[in-house]
């Protein structure tokens, strides 16, 4: 599909690298614009009022924000290299995990790297379980996925 394609992020944003990942991936041809996620930019605040943060992508004019919305989008706009799979049950999993990684995981590590004392270690143990148990899923693949890199 034409149109301009534009992809607010940040370097710094693990959400921003998923979507840019997943335009790589299907070829699509899109602009970066880097934003200060400290100093929110005119642009970013016009199309995520709601959120007001990073991925944001832009397509024809239309912003999208929120990277797993941005995924599914990408993946249904640009019919090349499916980043998530065809059987609905696998795609709801898929979508299950990727909520998994960035709800759970991803806090208990923020956290373990931000706080101190018995918080800390808190979420230093339960960041180890949560990462063994998607080791243990994923042991024998290349990829999440099975043997085909895809966006979850």
């Amino acid at each position: 599909m034409a149109g301009a394609v534009k992809l607010i992020g940040s370097y710094t944003s693990l959400f921003c690298t998923r979507v840019e990942w997943a335009l790589k991936l299907k070829g699509v041809q899109y602009e970066y614009v880097e934003d200060d996620v400290f100093n929110k930019s005119p642009l970013l605040l016009k199309h995520n009022p709601v959120h007001k943060k990073v991925p944001v992508l832009v397509h024809d004019d239309k912003p999208i924000p929120e990277s797993l919305v941005i995924l599914q989008y990408i993946d249904e706009t640009w019919n090349d290299n499916n980043l998530l799979p065809q059987d609905s049950y696998e795609r709801a999993m898929a979508h299950f995990w990727a909520k998994f990684t960035d709800e759970k995981c991803l806090v208990e590590t923020f956290t373990a790297a931000c706080k101190e004392g018995e918080e800390k270690e808190k979420a230093i143990e339960s960041a180890q379980e949560s990462l063994a148990f998607l080791e243990k899923l994923i042991q024998g693949k290349k990829f999440f996925s099975g043997d085909d890199c895809k966006a979850i």
